[in-house]
Formats: structure tokens, C-alpha cells, sequence
């Protein structure tokens, strides 16, 4: 069985060794719902801010089976693994809800 694919993309920022440990880590939580899912799309952008304060803005797109994109939003946060983890529960919410709208009632 393979698993769920996902490609970053870092707009304004590098990638680290931590952000991309942190954006596996919450891509085993999609897992479950890998029977639905193919691909997800992760853009992670570093904003400026006038404070000077960083901000980061993550976009997350899932890819289904049938090869449809499902947009699940922005998510911004002060560190980039914050904004990251808050777009993947996000995501988490999502498939759940629409695993159990399609459960079978009894």
C-alpha cells in the first residue's frame, strides 16, 4: 500500500530539517484516509509584517483518488510548524466529518 504523496512548497522561507519533520508528522494523521486521498499540496509563506513580527501563512490542498482537489484553507500562526499543524487538524476535521456524513446509519 502506498501512502499519501505530499509536495511543499516555501515561499519567502527555507525549509529546515524541524519543518519538514513537523509537516511529515502531521501528514501520518491523514493516513487513515489514505483509501480517498493521493496527494496533498502544502505552501508555507514567511508574510512581513510592518511589528516585525513573523507570520506565516499555510495553504493546504488535498488531492482525492479521483484526482479532485479539496482546498482546505489558510492557516496562519506566528511559527511556521504552528500554522502547519493548525491546516493539517483542519484537514483532519474535514475527512472526519465526511466520513461520517457517508457512514451508514443504523
Amino acid at each position: 500500500m502506498v501512502g499519501i504523496g505530499m509536495q511543499i512548497v516555501y515561499l519567502g522561507c527555507s525549509a529546515t530539517a524541524a519543518l519538514e519533520a513537523e509537516a511529515a508528522m502531521q501528514l501520518m494523521r491523514l493516513q487513515p484516509f489514505g483509501a480517498s486521498l493521493s496527494d496533498c499540496h502544502l505552501a508555507i509563506e514567511a508574510l512581513r509584517l510592518r511589528s516585525g513580527k513573523p507570520l506565516y501563512d499555510v495553504r493546504l490542498d488535498l488531492v482525492t483518488a479521483a484526482h479532485e482537489l479539496k482546498p482546505i484553507g489558510r492557516h496562519a500562526a506566528e511559527s511556521a510548524e504552528e500554522a502547519v499543524r493548525r491546516a493539517f487538524d483542519a484537514a483532519e476535521r474535514t475527512l472526519r466529518t465526511e466520513a461520517s456524513a457517508l457512514a451508514p446509519r443504523r
